[in-house]
């Protein structure tokens, strides 16, 4: 497990290479110069000359004019002593800027999905047990219906009924404006703002797991070993819990670890219908607003993620499955 683990860190750091070196070439061949964007808000109250003096300056700082294996070598190095660069925008160091819409979405995101999981998990396998029952082709019928239509849509319907009907919640941000509350009443105004898009993410979300764990769990449920269970006289919870869904569970695992692994990305268009600053909508803010090394530390970020979230699906079959062995 060990050599199998180092291998596949080194992997990583091979892929994670060759992404740093594509990403950071596409990001600066995009038609931009940050040091006459920096400047232009200026033009009008400096001189000709003092002008193209701080313009060459500012080339000469952010290092414009190296050629561009140069600047990928200074800002690779930057990156390995944890110096994700500066945001030109927010006038700041990147992983400080980034530390909020982070939170944010985190903290909405593990909500979500552990409120999604406690749903789909019991419905798929109450589907699949109960397959062709009542209870089983509504539940179809429905997360058919569910998965279907887009999240936008969802969306707009649970704002005009709980926010503009029902006005049971706010319709954006993330407190009440004009509002200085502190401590409980703080939290309780937060909680109030999230709430929405905390359940219109959870709906849009059912659909598809509930499907696939009903899908696995109908599978290990035809096998022999199940059929072989039940004629030894073991309880029905015993033969579903402890042989069909551990056994269901493993193509399941990619899924799950998946959608853990999303909690980092953010939802653009929950966050932007909402007004909420979390990693998806500020990550498309920083590319409407040219900033590049904002966006390159960010999409990194989600490739590491990525990276990691591969590894802990393949760690975690061995643990599900004795029968997978890294070895082989």
């Amino acid at each position: 497990m060990g050599k199998y683990v180092i291998k596949r860190i080194l992997y990583m750091i091979f892929v994670f290479f060759v992404m740093s070196i594509l990403l950071f070439f596409l990001y600066n061949m995009i038609p931009s110069d940050p040091a006459r964007a920096e400047l232009e808000p200026m033009k009008a109250k400096l001189k000709v000359e003092e002008y193209n003096k701080r313009y060459q300056d500012l080339r000469k700082q952010y290092g414009l004019d190296d050629p561009m294996i140069v600047r990928y070598g200074k800002w690779l190095g930057r990156l390995l002593q944890g110096d994700l660069g500066d945001s030109r925008v927010y006038k700041d160091k990147v992983i400080n800027v980034v530390q909020e819409p982070l939170k944010l979405t985190i903290f909405i995101n593990i909500f979500a999905i552990i409120i999604g999981l406690a749903i789909t998990i019991p419905l798929g396998i109450a589907c699949a047990v109960k397959k062709n029952s009542v209870f089983d082709q509504v539940t179809q019928v429905l997360t058919v219906i569910g998965y279907s239509i887009p999240v936008f849509i969802t969306a707009l319907l649970f704002i005009y009924v709980f926010s503009v009907k029902l006005q049971w919640f706010p319709v954006s941000g993330m407190r009440t404006a004009g509002k200085n509350y502190t401590g409980i009443k703080d939290t309780l105004d937060i909680f109030k703002h999230i709430a929405l898009p905390l359940i219109i993410m959870t709906v849009g979300s059912l659909g598809g797991m509930t499907r696939y764990v009903r899908a696995a769990m109908d599978d290990a449920l035809s096998m022999d070993y199940v059929k072989t269970a039940r004629a030894k006289g073991l309880k029905e919870k015993t033969v579903i819990y402890s042989h069909a869904w551990r056994n269901a569970l493993l193509p399941v695992v990619t899924l799950i670890v998946g959608w853990f692994m999303s909690i980092f990305s953010g939802s653009l268009i929950i966050e932007s219908m909402f007004n909420l600053n979390g990693m998806g909508k500020f990550y498309i803010d920083a590319l409407n607003k040219k900033d590049y090394d904002l966006a390159l530390a960010i999409q990194l970020f989600y490739i590491i993620i990525t990276l990691l979230g591969n590894l802990v699906t393949d760690l975690t079959y061995g643990l599900v499955d004795p029968r997978v062995r890294v070895e082989n």
